[in-house]
């Protein structure tokens, strides 16, 4: 069974994983946000959404995957030694960034014991440290670091989704899993299209994602289809003939990073290009 903890900013109790509307830091939700239980929910909620804020609420309660609802929550109630003493959010990250954002970072899922935990994008693990330090080199971040969903870090100008929200087992969502989700970044795309001018994909899942969300609101993406590389670029151009570059790097995950496939250099590099 759940055991209540103390909030981290206000020290009143409350059970993990994190209802919505419970006061955690940036919960975009609240008691009454509609929940998606399918995927054809998914579809339904994601192209009736207005702006942003409701995607994010509306993501943040999505229990559309029995898979990766079981997996997040457990993975929330049993914890990781370190952080035992730690509430975890222990629901789809949602995403994080203004609504007029020019850049747009897609990454792969939430890890279990980062963004799972802490309830915001690459925050708490070690490739947050990474994107977020370069980020902030760039001057898309306020700060190099972020540990919590309260920590005070804001992005300028760029926003930061997934292609699925739910941290799943062996960092792997299944294909169905990433179609299910899939509506939800298409609504991002739609809805940032007026000022969106690059996007950085980390990873080939990432990339691919991208590729085909952007596809399915009506983006021409030039064929054959832009192959995955660090460094690699292609143009895309919106329905209304705005032109949008995809710029791809290798994941900011630690199988890259501590084995010198990807270095600050090289992230700093495909970064500056956006």
């Amino acid at each position: 069974m759940p055991v209540d903890l103390p909030h981290p900013l206000t020290g009143q109790p409350f059970p993990s994983p994190v209802p919505p509307g419970t006061g955690w830091p940036q919960d975009p939700a609240a008691p009454h946000t509609r929940r998606a239980r399918s995927a054809a929910g998914v579809r339904r909620l994601a192209s009736g959404a207005p702006n942003l804020a409701a995607v994010d609420a509306l993501v943040s309660v999505c229990s559309a995957c029995p898979r990766l609802v079981a997996w997040r929550e457990q993975v929330a109630r049993v914890k990781r030694a370190g952080f035992a003493d730690q509430p975890y959010w222990g629901r789809p990250a949602p995403g994080l960034g203004p609504d007029d954002a020019g850049v747009l970072v897609v990454g792969l899922a939430p890890a279990a014991h980062g963004a799972n935990r802490t309830g915001r994008m690459f925050t708490g693990d070690r490739s947050g440290d990474w994107i977020y330090a370069a980020l902030h080199r760039a001057g898309y971040a306020s700060q190099a670091s972020s540990v919590s969903a309260g920590d005070g870090l804001t992005l300028q100008d760029l926003r930061i989704t997934a292609p699925v929200h739910c941290a799943p087992p062996d960092n792997a969502p299944t294909v169905q899993e990433r179609a299910t989700c899939r509506p939800w970044l298409q609504r991002e795309l739609s809805l940032l299209e007026p000022t969106l001018r690059s996007v950085l994909a980390l990873g080939g899942i990432g990339w691919d994602a991208f590729l085909a969300a952007a596809r399915g609101v009506g983006w021409q993406v030039p064929r054959p289809k832009p192959r995955f590389g660090h460094g690699a670029t292609a143009l895309l151009v919106t329905p209304t003939g705005r032109e949008v570059r995809l710029v791809g790097s290798y994941h900011v995950s630690q199988q890259n990073t501590f084995t010198g496939r990807l270095t600050e250099a090289m992230l700093d590099e495909v970064v500056a290009r956006l």
